[in-house]
């Protein structure tokens, strides 16, 4: 599995990198745009990520808009919807409201509350199917 933890701050983006380094190449960005950077490199070298975990509030571009974009991207490139990046949104943020434009306007795939524990990553990554 290869994955990207999108994360702007340092001990949350290293405790997700852990969690997730022993199913796979795990690599990490500090904001949206670095995201979407590292998306479109990764797609142009037929690399893609197999999963995204994107916090939601970030400096320069937050989760919200770099998901549109990734999932803006994949669209254009033809991407299939079971084909596309599992987008896993991590957040502080756990009003309804806020839940239901993540899926409804965004196209994630799962939506996780923080704090995240280890158990709860991998059993969602498990339920996503990816390992």
């Amino acid at each position: 599995m290869k994955s990207l933890v999108v994360e702007d701050d340092f001990v949350s983006r290293l405790v997700l990198q852990k969690m997730l380094a022993p199913y796979g190449i795990c690599e990490v960005a500090v904001n949206g745009k670095e995201a979407v950077e590292a998306f479109t490199l990764a797609s142009e070298e037929g690399l893609p990520y197999d999963l995204i975990c994107l916090d939601v509030m970030m400096p320069e571009m937050d989760g919200k808009e770099a998901l549109s974009i990734i999932r803006d991207k994949e669209a254009k490139a033809n991407i299939l919807p079971k084909d596309e990046a599992k987008i896993i949104m991590i957040t502080a943020l756990d009003t309804p409201k806020d839940v239901m434009d993540a899926f409804n306007k965004g196209g994630c795939t799962s939506y996780l509350v923080k704090p995240i524990s280890k158990m709860k990553i991998v059993q969602t990554i498990k339920e996503l199917g990816l390992v």
